[in-house]
């Protein structure tokens, strides 16, 4: 099945933003999907309760590594009261639509930077906000369809 991407999606999977490590992240999340395959990581440097740095290691398909770039440039430099809003529905619109097969691939970057806050804030023994919650463990109902 041959896909469609936008010009946004393309030059994220091929010039992604943001790719690596942060060794002393403040927080750090894994999501991901056995049944698709893809796997998300996301790292937090936060600093006076804004995102200071964020990088990403991916595993899987463009579009994987393309929403995770995008869901990176959205977030980085905002305050954290921004970052628990963050959408997939953001993510997607960004970067101008995915073909309806991949949008999971943006619900894995949401719940990705959701799980890095998720660790951060019980790290740091805080109340989580509304919207941060214990991290998908790969067998929602909406992951990949499953």
């Amino acid at each position: 099945m041959a896909m469609n991407y936008s010009d946004q999606v393309m030059d994220h999977f091929t010039n992604p933003r943001n790719v690596g490590e942060i060794p002393d992240a403040d927080g750090v999340g894994e999501v991901g999907n056995v049944t698709c395959g893809d796997i998300m990581r996301m790292y937090l440097k936060i600093k006076d309760d804004v995102v200071e740095d964020v990088k990403f290691k991916t595993f899987g398909c463009g579009a994987a590594v393309a929403t995770s770039s995008m869901a990176t440039e959205l977030i980085k430099g905002k305050p954290l009261s921004e970052v628990i809003k963050l959408t997939n529905n953001a993510v997607v619109e960004a970067l101008g639509g995915l073909p309806p097969v991949k949008v999971h691939c943006s619900v894995l970057a949401e719940e990705a930077v959701k799980a890095a806050l998720y660790d951060y804030y019980t790290k740091n023994g805080l109340p989580l906000p509304d919207g941060i919650e214990a991290p998908c463990n790969g067998d929602c109902a909406h992951c990949c369809g499953n």
